[in-house]
């Protein structure tokens, strides 16, 4: 990503990402926090299921931060996906997720990261017609179509945890 990219505010840079990806997305600046699940769902007026949670891991197996976009009714269970999808999760650093995402934890967007991103989305999230998601800080979201989303950002659906 250029220098330039770098440069743009976190609203920006998912502004930017979302329009080159062919996203219509109109990002909404709340006056309460949206930090959590629970405070977004309560600002957008909608069920904390179409709230997408974007959680950065670290790939166990190749060092590489992972986007896992959870329902925010949900959470991931690392060792279901681990033994489900052979992908082993572990915590990431928040300085290594605010170095390499630009974004702060409560603030991640699902678009407009500073490096590439494999990407997975909770397939209960496509059951929605539309969800919110952060959009770079922890008091702004947008709405979309999740499977529009996923299929803009190329997230692979799993059940993110066991029955």
């Amino acid at each position: 990503m250029s220098e330039d990219i770098r440069k743009l505010s976190s609203l920006e840079r998912v502004e930017l990402a979302a329009r080159t990806l062919g996203l219509d997305i109109s990002i909404k600046r709340m006056e309460q926090s949206t930090r959590t699940a629970e405070e977004a769902a309560k600002a957008a007026g909608c069920a904390v299921g179409q709230i997408v949670k974007s959680l950065v891991f670290v790939n166990a197996d190749t060092q590489a931060l992972t986007l896992l976009l959870v329902s925010g009714a949900h959470n991931a269970d690392t060792a279901y996906i681990a033994t489900a999808y052979g992908v082993r999760l572990k915590r990431a650093d928040i300085d290594r997720v605010r170095d390499e995402t630009g974004f702060a934890i409560g603030g991640v967007a699902p678009v407009g990261h500073l490096v590439d991103l494999p990407v997975f989305m909770d397939e209960s999230l496509l059951a929605y017609d539309q969800v919110w998601c952060a959009a770079g800080r922890p008091d702004s979201i947008f709405s979309c179509n999740p499977t529009t989303l996923a299929q803009k950002i190329a997230a692979k659906a799993i059940r993110i945890k066991a029955n």
